[in-house]
């Protein structure tokens, strides 16, 4: 019995050591886990219930001079996923299934996604709004039963670049991509001012991407971007933009053609126009050669409008005499082993130094940048530089050329020759009408701007002045020559651009194009530059028009435009006509016409105001009514000319909550009911079909929220009443 006591006793007391040693043991590495590996175990647990989410900052709003929103940060729907959640759901087939059919994905693309070892994942980036609540409200049902049908799928609001004038300034505002960086325009000139800093939510969430309530959040809130006024003028750009678009529906359109139109005394750019337009909310549907602003970027040789500078330069210096100078063509003229040929068909004889200037004839041209050579070598490439060509303006623009200007030791007497006609030498349009305003603002050039201030909230942050970058001309020459070049619209080759009640000083421009060194067989670039009023100018404009496919003289088909685009630009701006101006042009009588306020008209009420009063209208969207107008109510315009109407954008109510009472006449019950809606008014209705009276009528003012009695009748044979 003693014996069996003491096996026991020394097997309780083998299995209390080997206890006591496998507690030590637990101990041990316990102590080892928190003590040896403690710190780096709590940072691996931190880091995978940690997710650290960034909060993107808005874009700034970026304005025309008037403080009209051309581009503005919306916020989109982007579907996302976490993969750790999606594998555990045992549904990530039917998940990538349903995903790839929603979004217009491939399956597999997906399916690889949903089964990544990352965290987390874009599935898709800013859909659209009807897909995404697709998906939401497939998500919720799934919840409610249950199921794991796109569990671990989140919907995540982001920051999107909108243009609520689509096509309009499209190459100055450029766009912004996919994460919301300025890709081009403004938007990439301007980006740090636009874009403001991101900012971040640190938070904890569970293994089912559940966050935990009870942990502790961080929040570093995101600073917006600055928003940025432009010196554009919406309504000028639209101006612009309207002619450009007649060009190239007509029956000859060209290659490409611009308008740049300029403020000479500040150099605020007011226009800036290409033909080959673009929608920035859709820039990857359209070609680089669509977005690419060659106003700025692209150089050609500018033939006949770079005379001014060689007419500038003779003047300044005193090579030429206007009393007394006078100039013999017979057609051509002899420079080293080279001809040059005037353009007109008839040679122009003699002539005084106005009458060249008035014919633009090359000979007389050829002679009078000879005569600045032989006063002192290489004043006339001092001038030539001074003017700003070959060197880029600074504009705040991306992807300014500096134009191509030959070394001065390269250039022999021909070359001279040739570059006092605008041959031999390339140009952007911005650095010649850079250089034209410098004469219309008395001698002095101005750096141009695109940019007017900059905001933060109400807070200024930058204002810009105009800056002088060097007078290159007395102010004495400029006057003189802007005399001259009202010849050239009163009696010379710009007949075309001559507007009724200003006097205008101009210059037509018809060069040839380069082509594998040498001069390619009817491709021409044809030009208009015009300076109104002549006598102190307010505006400058320039039409460039690439590779007319009819007539391509630049008095025949840039002139023309120029007169179209600044008759409204001049009313709109209040420069009144006057009685004693120099136009060149007989009494004519056209009728000019006030613009209504079409705004929170239906569509069909705004086109019949429009054509009451002899008007067309562009209606741009697919909305019940116009949001806005272009150009804004109370401009004037000629009869027959365009007022574009924007539809499908909210509608600006100008702080009040009146509106008018559309025209329902026609309209069936659902049309009726969403126009009321949209327009914030309620809906009485008696009977069904289509609407045959209302009261209050069509036209009256009312409050938001008023009540609208509308009778409506399917009866095929119902005499509807003319509602006025």
């Amino acid at each position: 019995m003693a014996e069996v006591k003491i096996k026991m006793r020394r097997r309780m007391t083998f299995v209390l050591l080997v206890a006591l040693l496998g507690f030590f043991a637990v101990i041990v590495k316990l102590a080892g886990v928190q003590l040896i590996q403690g710190s780096e175990l709590k940072l691996e647990a931190e880091e995978v219930r940690t997710r650290d989410l960034g909060v993107a900052a808005s874009r700034g709003t970026i304005y025309d001079r008037n403080g009209n929103k051309l581009a503005v940060s919306i916020t989109a729907d982007s579907i996302a996923a976490l993969p750790k959640v999606v594998k555990d759901s045992e549904e990530a087939e039917a998940t990538a299934k349903f995903l790839a059919e929603k979004l217009g994905l491939e399956y597999a693309d997906v399916y690889e996604k949903l089964q990544s070892d990352s965290t987390y994942v874009w599935i898709q980036r800013k859909v659209d709004f009807d897909t995404a609540q697709i998906i939401k409200e497939a998500a919720l049902k799934a919840e409610e039963k249950n199921s794991g049908l796109l569990a671990g799928i989140e919907i995540e609001e982001e920051s999107q670049r909108y243009y609520p004038r689509n096509t309009l300034a499209c190459h100055v505002l450029g766009y912004a991509g996919i994460d919301n960086q300025g890709l081009d325009g403004v938007e990439l000139a301007l980006d740090t001012t636009l874009k403001g800093t991101d900012g971040r939510v640190i938070g904890q969430y569970d293994s089912a991407g559940n966050p935990i309530l009870q942990a502790e959040y961080d929040y570093i809130p995101p600073e917006n971007g600055y928003d940025v006024y432009l010196t554009i003028d919406e309504n000028i750009q639209y101006f612009c933009e309207r002619e450009l678009a007649a060009l190239q529906s007509s029956e000859f359109p060209a290659k490409q053609a611009g308008i740049i139109i300029m403020d000479p005394k500040t150099g605020n750019i007011l226009a800036m126009a290409s033909s080959n337009s673009y929608d920035p909310n859709e820039y990857g549907d359209y070609p680089e050669s669509s977005r690419r602003n060659f106003l700025v970027s692209d150089s050609y040789e500018p033939g006949s409008t770079f005379k001014i500078i060689t007419a500038s330069t003779a003047l300044e210096e005193g090579t030429v005499d206007p009393a007394v100078s006078s100039y013999y063509d017979p057609g051509s003229v002899s420079v080293a082993n080279a001809r040059i040929h005037c353009w007109a068909s008839v040679p122009h004889g003699t002539q005084t130094f106005a009458e060249a200037i008035k014919n633009s004839c090359n000979p007389a041209f050829v002679a009078i940048g000879q005569s600045i050579e032989a006063k002192e070598k290489g004043l006339f490439y001092k001038y030539i530089q001074a003017f700003g060509f070959g060197s880029t303006t600074g504009v705040d623009l991306p992807g300014e050329a500096s134009g191509i200007l030959q070394a001065e030791s390269n250039v022999n007497a021909v070359e001279l020759a040739t570059i006092s006609i605008g041959q031999g030498i390339a140009v952007t349009p911005l650095q010649l009408i850079t250089a034209v305003c410098a004469v219309a603002n008395d001698g002095a050039l101005l750096r141009p701007q695109i940019v007017s201030k900059v905001m933060d909230g109400d807070a200024l942050i930058l204002e810009t002045q105009p800056e002088e970058v060097r007078r290159v001309i007395s102010p004495s020459t400029a006057q003189q020559l802007r005399e001259f070049l009202v010849g050239v619209v009163t009696e010379g080759s710009g007949g075309n651009a001559a507007i009724s009640g200003h006097t205008i000083g101009g210059k037509t421009g018809t060069a040839q194009k380069a082509s594998g060194g040498s001069y390619a067989e009817r491709k021409y670039v044809a030009s208009f530059v015009g300076m109104v009023p002549a006598e102190d100018p307010e505006l400058v404009c320039l039409v460039v028009v690439d590779e007319p496919s009819g007539v391509f003289y630049g008095s025949q088909v840039a002139a023309p435009i120029f007169k179209a685009v600044m008759s409204d630009v001049l009313r709109y701006m209040g420069i009144a006509p006057s009685e004693t101006a120099d136009d060149g042009l007989e009494n004519e009588e056209e009728i000019i016409v006030q613009v209504p306020n079409l705004v929170n008209l239906d569509v069909d009420t705004a086109v019949g105001k429009l054509r009451s009063l002899g008007l067309t209208a562009e209606v741009v969207g697919e909305g019940l009514l116009v949001s806005s107008q272009t150009p804004s109510a109370g401009s004037t315009l000629y009869s027959g000319n365009t007022v574009a109407l924007h539809t499908g954008g909210v509608v600006e109510s100008a702080g009040t909550t009146q509106v008018t009472v559309p025209n329902l006449h026609g309209k069936r019950f659902a049309e009726v009911a969403d126009l009321l809606s949209a327009l914030g008014l309620t809906m009485s209705a008696e009977g069904n079909g289509v609407a045959y009276s209302q009261s209050p009528t069509a036209g009256a003012v009312l409050e938001s929220g008023s009540i609208i009695k509308v009778s409506f009748s399917d009866e095929e044979n119902t005499v509807i009443p003319i509602i006025p």
